[in-house]
């Protein structure tokens, strides 16, 4: 029988005080006084579904006139409980993303599809397709009859020089109007400009005006009403200002000069505005805006994206870059399937829209954010692999090894699809025909699908992978929330002198004074080294080999980036042992031959060694006792219960509902404190 810690109230204490010491060292404990049967219901229901009990399951334990085991695994057979099984492992794995996925907003549509807002990447992006932030397309000119439509600018003749038509030969959509970029030119209305005698309202007027004609190039037909503005390099800014020397062609100004460019000054010249994109790098096809000018496609009509609702239009309006469904450039081939689609004049959102996110559209359409929508999936899926572990009384550790896993239509459509390019970096957990078929619309609906052999329960979903983004921080909590260990130096341990060469071992696990924990983290961290740090990336071998002779080469004439393609290869040496490992994945660097083999197994020979040990069990009965009473085992509870519990535990097969069912059923958790 559990007997209670001889701590007495403060008037008992003063009598004890007044017993001889003898009589104190003769004392025992009293029996443990225990709540009543109708608390005792009270305290199970809230702890094990979250909710007081009803009036019926009131009645009905009173009738009985006790609660057995039998009642306790009725409980645990409801809903609520398996949302409690959730709760608790959101709180265990910290289960929150949101804050470890950098979203600048580059794939983040602006706009609704309707008539009058046609969708449009308008952040950052919007600066490298159209020249400045924010800005959409010509949403009043279809894009296929730029050539038909009226011309706001048609007195800045000739417009097209380069590409005749709405599109280059390869199908890129082309400027149909441009703008004069207000963080670089003065735009004054063009009456107020030219007032006094020779005052002109129309840029239509300033092409053959004997004062004005000279800059009719610079004339601007801009807004929504379609007003006249002339605009000029602003006066108010240095770099500007200083661009004081008119360059002609025949009679006409086509740029603004510096009148000392080998001085080297921030902006030599600003350039008149055509509807002819420049090339970057004078790359044909690799369109970019000529500096102040804003140039605007047309937009097309499209089928609904991916995110429609019942209220969402049948098609909707969207400008012409974002359109397109190319997967590579067709003039330089660079991958439309990555985050610098978003920049590339040529690649567009692709089917439905697949690769751009949109924020929440309000009524009629409704529309909830993406974004949103896909960090709470991602949060909800090891939470989900845990409760069906635990609700199918499986072996509790079987959330860290299965392959078992779960999609809603958010998660769903983003695999099959292939959606989120640019913003989340995640591998698909498998081929793509075997992920659930699940309608967008549907994120309440979880079907379970079977990942790749790689995968390992809840430590290679993206929610792990992602709050946790280095290997030593996946160490670190899986020492905390499943070993209950941290890591710390020793309190005898020291630090060498500052000239001690020690200091200067790039290797954290052979350091002095950093290996006390990293002789254990940096082995330990080898297991997910198949996945990419801060991100979800699984690196195959077919894909990222060991050794890559082609990186090695990069390095070796010091390109450190190698057309972006060696992110993942020791590109630079720091020392004798970078030095010999350049082209090798970064992973494997400093790796004893035992490390290796743990790189290639994955976290699941982690778990398998680690439940050898015992520390598995031994930590799980002391975070459900926390759980469940609230508060941790005393050094007494621990002489008391850790042992037999543990025991049980295994016994049990790792059964987590059993181990509750102990729990809750000790004299210390029915203790009247």
């Amino acid at each position: 029988m559990d007997r209670v810690r001889c701590l007495a109230a403060l008037a008992g204490a003063a009598l004890l005080l007044a017993v001889p010491a003898s009589a104190q060292e003769a004392a025992v404990c009293a029996p443990v006084a225990k709540v009543p049967l109708e608390r005792h219901l009270r305290q199970l229901s809230l702890d094990l579904l979250g909710r007081p009990p009803t009036y019926e399951e009131f009645k009905a334990i009173q009738a009985k006139g006790s609660i057995g085991s039998e009642d306790i695994r009725a409980l645990m057979e409801k809903e609520e409980f398996r949302a409690r099984i959730r709760a608790y492992h959101r709180s265990l794995l910290r289960s929150n993303l949101s804050a470890s996925v950098f979203d600048n907003g580059n794939s983040r549509l602006s706009g609704s599809g309707a008539d009058t807002s046609a969708l449009f990447l308008g952040g950052n992006s919007a600066s490298a397709l159209r020249g400045i932030n924010g800005a959409g397309c010509d949403g009043s000119i279809e894009q296929d009859s730029c050539l038909t439509a009226p011309q706001p600018d048609a007195h800045a003749a000739p417009l097209r020089e380069r590409v005749t038509t709405c599109r280059d030969e390869r199908g890129v959509p082309m400027p149909v109007t441009f703008d004069y970029d207000t963080n670089l030119y003065s735009c004054t209305p063009l009456a107020t400009y030219t007032a006094g005698a020779n005052q002109v309202t129309t840029c239509a007027q300033v092409r053959d005006h004997a004062v004005w004609g000279k800059y009719v190039y610079f004339c601007d037909v801009r807004g929504a009403n379609q007003d006249s503005f002339m605009c000029l390099p602003d006066p108010a800014r240095t770099a500007t200002a200083a661009l004081t020397v008119e360059k002609l062609e025949g009679t006409r100004v086509v740029a603004f000069e510096h009148p000392n460019p080998a001085s080297r000054p921030s902006l030599v010249e600003l350039k008149r505005c055509t509807l002819d994109p420049d090339w970057r790098d004078n790359v044909k096809g690799n369109y970019m805006p000529r500096r102040g000018c804003v140039l605007r496609e047309g937009y097309e009509t499209m089928p609904q994206p991916y995110w429609a609702t019942a209220t969402t239009p049948a098609t909707v309006k969207v400008c012409a870059i974002e359109a397109q469904n190319n997967s590579a450039n067709p003039w330089t081939m660079a991958s439309c399937e990555s985050a610098r689609f978003n920049g590339d004049r040529s690649c567009g959102c692709g089917d439905k829209m697949r690769r751009c996110e949109v924020p929440a559209i309000g009524a009629p359409q409704n529309v909830r954010n993406v974004h949103d929508l896909r960090v709470a999936a991602f949060n909800e899926e090891p939470l989900r692999i845990a409760e069906s572990v635990v609700s199918r009384d499986e072996p509790y550790f079987n959330i860290l090894t299965t392959r078992r896993s779960f999609v809603n239509g958010t998660l769903s459509e983003y695999y099959r699809q292939k959606q989120g390019v640019g913003v989340f970096n995640v591998s698909a957990p498998t081929a793509e025909e075997a992920v659930p078929a699940i309608p967008y619309q549907e994120n309440g609906a979880w079907a379970e699908y079977t990942r790749n052999a790689t995968h390992a329960g809840v430590l290679t979903t993206p929610a792990f992978l992602y709050r946790f983004p280095t290997q030593r921080a996946r160490v670190n909590h899986f020492y905390e929330a499943f070993l209950c260990k941290t890591f710390s130096p020793p309190s005898e341990g020291s630090l060498p002198p500052p000239e001690d060469s020690c200091n200067r071992e790039n290797n954290l696990a052979v350091r002095c004074g950093c290996n006390y924990c990293h002789a254990t983290i940096e082995p330990t961290g080898a297991h997910w080294g198949r996945y990419a740090e801060r991100g979800a990336q699984f690196l195959p071998a077919d894909q990222f080999p060991r050794f890559d002779p082609k990186c090695r080469d990069c390095a070796l004439n010091g390109d450190t980036n190698c057309g972006g393609e060696c992110s993942q290869y020791v590109m630079q040496a720091y020392d004798g042992d970078g030095a010999s490992s350049l082209g090798m994945l970064k992973t494997y660097l400093y790796r004893t031959a035992d490390e290796e083999q743990n790189i290639e197994a994955g976290p699941q020979l982690l778990v398998e060694r680690m439940l050898q040990t015992g520390d598995l069990e031994r930590c799980t009965v002391k975070r459900i006792w926390n759980e469940f009473l609230g508060r941790p085992m005393s050094a007494e509870e621990q002489r008391m219960y850790l042992t037999p519990l543990s025991q049980d535990f295994a016994k049990s097969g790792h059964k987590l509902k059993s181990l509750i069912e102990r729990v809750v059923t000790t004299d210390a958790y029915r203790r009247i404190d």
